[in-house]
């Protein structure tokens, strides 16, 4: 009988148990991993958890269109992140599309509405000087004081802080408490077309004469300021129309006009050219101030260059004669605050008080901080998945997953018999491994398992059977050789191991390649079935052969039992192989080789 070979292949034969141990070491280890993250289930996706998807398009401005870059789209993408975990939701998946598209996928518990102000708003947030201010719509026949109505508000419609406490920038830490200034310009009875005069009147020569040399533009720019009083005039804020047309296309070195929202009522504004622009903050933070009684405020740090130009403004505003010492915080045309200054602010920082609540001043921060994209952005379409489909879907993708794996198992039962015992456990540490490994990936790299990720874990169960029915036929093809079983497992597998290598080689590569070249949730399938395909070769390695190996050694599958699958004569075995050796010397008296001879 033919012996199997020396070295290696007897040395794994004769211990099998240490890759069995090895294995099941592993699994204790990543399922104590497991419950000790905290995370014991795989994170769902936006289409099996529920939540909203909101896809965004890059538009580039005129000729601009070489702005839409990787460089650009990537920024964005952390800026969008930033902006969604301001608002607490951990588990957002924020990527790009294609070469101009972004998705953010919101799960379900976050407030989609407030995500999509958030994200959605695209534009680049200024810091103008406010120049004149009323009351907009219903109820604004008479101007209102700057200090008895709020003119600030939130990306979510609220307004930043109380009616009676108007919101003050002071230098970061100062113990002065807010103030009411005295009215806004036109209850001063300050026409706007005077604000507009004095922003825009040139600077004396440098030979002391109380007036300017008359300029060229000078008509243009009267022309300019007569048309800019009527639109503010006619200015209706409350219609949504209007606040979207409002200052759309000026630019940041030109005045606009502007709407913000304070309790429920909407104000307008005339704003001056833009004197900081949101990339010159450095970061904003909410903060609960107890040193003066402040309540909830929000810290702003500036760059380098952002507190020169923060310190000329403020200076500016603070030294004006008029009621009209505020600026303006303006994203995407909308005033989300503006909060009125005593003093110039050279500290490279400052602090807004307002009496703001937790909330409004989480939200305020994370416009400062995180306003400013690189890019313009459309609002292409939004999903929004409820909680009771995705769990149907869900049902759905394991109702199909239990009944593709109960296939399998009634496959192997009939056609392998004893050998489906080996196949089973198989696929149960296969299934165990993906588990634990999925739900270790969820908090680690942000892994979320959709259903086409499902669909790819139910191929995997097709291709971990595939390996087992090619290593089982070896084996077989051995027996039908007249071998007997332990050899036939030892001088099956190399043959074996080749073809299992070579496919899920080939199955591995189709994966990579569908993971780079797709977007979206397709990459969900390409990574499944990736994933599933190297734990085929360890389980395969590991498991599987040792497991057979050690099997072999009991006399149920050694004899070749009828219900082992492995029975030589239902296999139709030729006669047992014997191993013969010619001698070197003919017998006695025996006929001589004429050759020999």
């Amino acid at each position: 009988m033919a012996a199997p070979r020396k070295g290696r292949t007897a040395s794994a034969q004769s211990k099998p148990w240490r890759a069995l141990a090895l294995i099941l070491i592993a699994i204790v280890a990543l399922t104590g991993g497991m419950f000790a993250s905290g995370h014991t289930t795989p994170r769902l996706g936006i289409d099996l958890a529920g939540g909203t998807s909101i896809t965004l398009r890059a538009v580039p401005e005129a000729g601009q269109e070489s702005a839409i870059n990787k460089t650009n789209m990537d920024t964005a993408v952390e800026i969008m992140e930033r902006r969604v975990n301001g608002l607490g939701v951990s588990e957002s998946e924020v990527q790009t599309q294609g070469n101009r598209n972004i998705i953010v996928n919101i799960p379900k518990g976050t407030n989609s509405e407030q995500a999509r102000q958030q994200v959605g708003t695209t534009a680049k947030l200024y810091f103008r000087p406010v120049l004149a201010t009323e009351l907009s719509g219903p109820g604004a026949g008479t101007p209102t004081p700057s200090g008895t109505g709020n003119p600030s508000a939130s990306p979510s419609g609220k307004a930043t802080g109380k009616a009676s406490d108007k919101p003050e920038a002071t230098g970061k830490g100062s113990s002065s408490p807010s103030a009411t200034p005295s009215a806004s310009a036109t209850s001063q009875g300050r026409p706007v077309s005077d604000a507009l005069k004095a922003d825009a009147k040139p600077s004396a020569s440098s030979s002391g004469s109380p007036k300017a040399s008359p300029s060229p533009s000078g008509s243009a720019s009267g022309d300019a300021t007569s048309k800019l009083q009527a639109q503010y005039a006619a200015l209706d804020c409350s219609k949504a129309d209007q606040r979207a047309a409002a200052g759309k296309g000026t630019k940041p070195d030109e005045p606009t006009l502007a709407c913000g929202n304070s309790s429920g009522q909407w104000q307008k504004y005339i704003l001056g050219p833009a004197g900081v622009d949101g990339t010159d903050v450095k970061k904003a933070q909410a903060v609960f101030n107890t040193q003066n009684a402040s309540g909830w405020t929000v810290t702003m740090e500036f760059t380098s260059k952002g507190a020169k130009k923060f310190a000329d403004i403020t200076g500016k505003l603070a030294q004006q004669q008029t009621p009209q010492n505020q600026f303006a915080i303006v994203l995407d045309g909308n005033v989300v605050s503006d909060p009125f200054v005593r003093e110039a602010l050279t500290g490279g920082s400052a602090e807004i008080t307002g009496h703001f609540s937790q909330e409004e001043a989480q939200s305020l921060s994370n416009m400062l901080s995180y306003g400013a994209l690189p890019l313009t952005f459309k609002e292409d379409s939004v999903t929004t998945v409820t909680a009771a489909l995705g769990g149907e879907q869900l049902k759905a993708g394991l109702i199909a997953g239990a009944i593709g794996l109960a296939l399998v198992v009634i496959y192997l039962v009939v056609y392998y018999r004893g050998l489906a015992l080996i196949a089973c456990a198989s696929l149960l540490v296969s299934a165990a491994l993906t588990y634990v490994i999925m739900s270790l990936l969820g908090p680690a790299i942000g892994f979320a398992l959709n259903l086409p990720a499902v669909c790819g874990a139910i191929v995997a169960i097709g291709i971990t059977a595939d390996s087992f029915i090619v290593y089982f036929e070896r084996v077989r093809d051995e027996i039908r050789e007249g071998r007997t079983l332990r050899p036939a497992v030892e001088r099956g597998w190399p043959r074996a191991r080749r073809t299992i290598l070579v496919s899920d080689f080939v199955s591995f590569l189709a994966a990579a390649v569908l993971f780079i070249v797709t977007v979206g949730k397709v990459q969900g399938f390409a990574f499944t079935l990736g994933l599933t395909t190297l734990l085929d070769v360890v389980v395969v390695f590991l498991f599987t052969k040792p497991l057979l190996t050690i099997l072999a050694r009991r006399k149920f599958f050694a004899d070749g039992h009828k219900w082992s699958g492995l029975d030589p004569k239902s296999l139709g075995a030729k006669p047992p192989l014997r191993s013969t050796r010619r001698s070197s010397r003919p017998a006695a008296g025996g006929p001589v080789d004429p050759k020999e001879a």
